[in-house]
């Protein structure tokens, strides 16, 4: 198979049953005759005809013309102000939108910490770790402390509609005992940093309980939509996919918030498969019994009162 029946191959793959002469004719904005001489191999593509078809239909030259392993991604904006994060939601919350917009669209959440959609609801845990991303992301953040960040109610805009979004789908999300142990380090780190009050600090620990309660209600809703599962068994990645309309994509985190995301078939698939394995080896919490719910989030509940009892331990050694 030449190079042009390979590239073709691979656009026939990704139309689908649509009609290629006219999706061609379209890209290259040519007459139907002419796409159809160059299907038809009478006539080739030219080099800047095979780059507009490969950057249009998202296929990797290399992969395809070189049989190496490679897929091609794009990424999320870089952060580094609250204006970059604004932006950044914004968006996010278009592409989910788009992407869930499926009756049958599924969204996977290996929970390596606890789903940021969960702190989008205008608290005061939303509003530290919108404080956390920043500190974390911009090495150059002004060291202002926890209580005189200011954020604007535009941002909370875009943050509540991206939670609304991720609420209205088809929910799987994988956690472990460590999903929360992030959120409480970064309460305890910025505490003895001096930049969250012990004031603030128990107000944090308070409203991650009030979390944990929600997704326990959550777990015993008898909404179809969402499912939580429980794996012991190995150590989660924050990826993200969304399978919907039998396309596949993956969004795989590089930063705090930074995410690669491909569509790339056969390692959407082969990840697709890995998150229905990790499925299949976890403990659905939305369908097991009171005692096995009870276990698992009273070990989270235990976890918050220690990080609660160890941050004013502290204020008490002080005086």
């Amino acid at each position: 198979m030449d190079a042009q029946e390979l590239l073709l191959k691979a656009i026939r793959k990704k139309l689908g049953p649509a009609s290629i002469n006219e999706a061609i004719a379209g890209v290259l904005d040519i007459s139907y005759d002419a796409a159809h001489r160059r299907i038809s191999s009478k006539s080739k593509f030219s080099i800047e005809e095979t780059v507009k078809l490969a950057l249009h239909y998202n296929i990797s030259l290399d992969s395809l013309f070189l049989k190496q392993e490679k897929v091609i991604v794009e990424k999320t904006i870089e952060i580094s102000t609250l204006a970059d994060m604004h932006d950044y939601f914004a968006k996010s919350a278009e592409q989910i939108r788009q992407l869930t917009n499926f009756p049958n669209a599924t969204l996977y959440y290996s929970a390596k910490d606890i789903p940021l959609f969960y702190f989008m609801d205008a608290t005061i845990l939303s509003k530290f770790k919108a404080y956390v991303w920043l500190n974390l992301l911009n090495p150059n953040q002004p060291r202002v402390t926890f209580e005189n960040f200011v954020i604007d109610e535009s941002f909370m805009e875009h943050t509540q509609k991206l939670k609304a979004i991720y609420e209205s789908a088809n929910v799987r999300e994988i956690w472990n005992d460590t999903t929360i142990n992030s959120s409480l380090q970064q309460i305890l780190y910025f505490y003895e940093a001096g930049l969250l009050d012990i004031r603030s600090a128990n107000a944090l620990c308070k409203d991650l309980k009030r979390i944990v309660d929600s997704i326990k209600d959550k777990c015993n809703s008898g909404n179809p939509k969402f499912s939580l599962y429980y794996n012991e068994l190995i150590l989660l990645s924050n990826n993200v996919m969304i399978e919907a309309n039998e396309k596949v994509t993956l969004f795989v985190p590089y930063t705090l918030l930074g995410y690669f995301i491909t569509d790339n078939d056969e390692s959407c698939r082969n990840v697709l498969g890995f998150f229905h394995q990790q499925i299949l080896n976890s403990k659905s919490l939305t369908q097991s019994g009171i005692r096995e719910q009870q276990l698992f989030f009273n070990r989270m509940v235990r976890k918050i009162d220690y990080y609660t009892e160890r941050l004013n331990n502290q204020v008490d050694l002080m005086f």
